[in-house]
């Protein structure tokens, strides 16, 4: 984001210093800018990131409440960035029900932020990336990435988290949507939810055999029930001893490059004019690709 003038980078530069002294305003404001394109000058942290994605209805939000409460208990700070995805049509977010997180949300050392992909193929913005810099430079010390789980757009979270949780609920047909998405060769660990359900076990016993067959180093899996507790203390454990991986450094790359050069694509300020060309007719698809990649390859000014 270019600044207009000294005034606009004035408050850019006090909404940073306000929001790593502990503000929630001026991290919300600044937070916001980031997703306009604004990237600010933030001294690195490390940061303690967890990648949570699975099938709509597997109880994603209720688990990360539930495990939510137990940091708390810890004393730890719990940043939850919970992504939506954008209306195809006006670009606005499609905001989910976030509040099914049993309180948790309403404490002074949890932070939770519904991020829109705003088309983004894969279903991450680039700005991901700053904002969970950010969160970690400002005293947010467990940070919860949370995706819609749907398609391939579940391996881009690799790019920006440690460690993936895969929540899947009892019913088999999640997990075999799951496999088809490729998520599986990536989940560090694997939480079947809703265990009160007599069909869980079924699932839990299902994938856990799938998982000896078909890696060699197959990740952990548990049993869970996020609304009665069953199974939490466990997974949380699991997480906590959770290493990063090497392993998937190179998938983890990858998606970071293909991140920044959708974001740069659809930045680009001639992209609605060529959309609005092609439909006219009066210039193709490669036309169209041959001026956005020369320009893209130059840096999209």
């Amino acid at each position: 984001m270019k600044q207009k003038d000294g005034a606009g980078l004035n408050e850019h530069l006090e909404l940073v210093s306000s929001a790593l002294k502990g503000n929630r305003r001026s991290l919300g404001k600044l937070i916001t800018h980031i997703e306009s394109g604004y990237r600010p000058k933030i001294p690195f942290f490390k940061s303690w990131t967890l990648g949570v994605t699975g099938s709509p209805g597997a109880g994603k939000s209720t688990l990360i409440g539930a495990l939510a409460s137990k940091w708390l208990e810890k004393g730890e700070k719990v940043a939850i960035l919970a992504v939506d995805p954008s209306s195809p049509k006006s670009g606005g977010a499609l905001l989910g029900d976030r509040m099914r997180m049993q309180g948790v949300n309403s404490s002074d050392s949890v932070f939770v932020r519904s991020i829109a992909t705003r088309n983004h193929t894969g279903g991450l913005s680039s700005s991901i990336g700053p904002i969970i810099e950010l969160l970690s430079a400002s005293g947010w010390t467990r940070i919860i990435l949370e995706t819609v789980g749907s398609g391939q757009s579940q391996v881009r979270i690799i790019a920006f988290t440690d460690r993936i949780l895969l929540v899947e609920g009892p019913d088999r047909g999640d997990v075999i949507q799951a496999e088809k998405a490729g998520i599986l060769e990536l989940a560090d660990i694997i939480a079947i939810n809703k265990s009160d359900i007599p069909t869980s076990k079924d699932a839990f016993n299902s994938i856990k055999l799938s998982m000896e067959y078909s890696d060699k180093n197959p990740p952990l899996i548990h049993l869970v029930s996020a609304l009665n507790g069953d199974g939490i203390n466990e997974l949380l454990s699991s997480i906590e001893k959770c290493p990063k991986s090497d392993d998937t450094n190179i998938i983890k790359i990858r998606q970071l490059l293909l991140s920044a050069w959708d974001s740069r694509l659809l930045s680009h300020p001639s992209l609605n004019n060529m959309i609005d060309n092609i439909n006219a007719g009066t210039i193709t698809i490669e036309d169209a690709l041959a001026v956005l990649s020369k320009d893209v390859n130059v840096g999209g000014d």
